[in-house]
């Protein structure tokens, strides 16, 4: 779809919403494509959820903890 920029200036908030839907909505300025808009690319086509892994992760209390054979190092 292409929109002129004044009609996208006041038109954004429904272009966006459009981009998110997956339409790809190019701007134009005096018949010519300067921009485009379209909702970013996700990777493998999902969406990441925060915490979706939550539960699944464990790490050990002593992680952090160097073991002897660093002690060289750290001298």
């Amino acid at each position: 779809m292409n929109v002129p920029m004044a009609k996208a200036k006041a038109q954004l908030s429904e272009l966006v919403k459009r981009a998110q839907a997956g339409e790809e909505i190019h701007l134009t300025r005096h018949g010519e494509i300067v921009a485009t808009l379209s909702a970013p690319a996700r990777p493998g086509g999902s969406q990441r959820l925060l915490g979706a892994l939550k539960g699944k992760v464990w790490i050990s209390d002593d992680f952090d903890e160097l073991g002897p054979e660093w002690d060289e190092y750290i001298k």
